[in-house]
């Protein structure tokens, strides 16, 4: 599964996608117009360590919603992944079963290096 996971709305998530300069076998999933499913985040969570390092704290939402005082556990992650796409740190790439998770400058680097291993 292939795929680079993104919010077209969101300014970050296209400069990355540009600076990645993705192979034409990758799948692009825009996550408000094709929602993640529950076999995908499964498969997300087989290739890090929990459902929580999917799940962006910086999110309107979380804020909101006061989650930031709740003490959740991996199934409420999980759960509110799948209820809202802001939830997922974005963007996510997963390209030959390695995932690199969000923005950071360092994991950009990595996924250059991987697609042009």
């Amino acid at each position: 599964m292939n795929t680079f996971f993104y919010l077209s709305t969101c300014n970050t998530c296209t400069r990355i996608m540009n600076e990645l300069n993705l192979p034409n076998d990758i799948v692009l999933q825009d996550i408000k117009n094709d929602a993640i499913t529950e076999k995908q985040i499964e498969q997300m969570r087989a290739l890090t360590t929990s459902y929580e390092s999917l799940f962006s704290k910086r999110a309107r939402l979380y804020k909101e919603m006061n989650l930031k005082d709740k003490n959740l556990s991996e199934d409420d992650y999980k759960s509110y992944i799948l209820e809202h796409y802001t939830f997922l740190k974005r963007p996510v790439l997963i390209y030959n079963d390695i995932m690199f998770i969000g923005n950071s400058k360092k994991v950009v680097e990595a996924a250059k290096t991987a697609l042009n291993a």
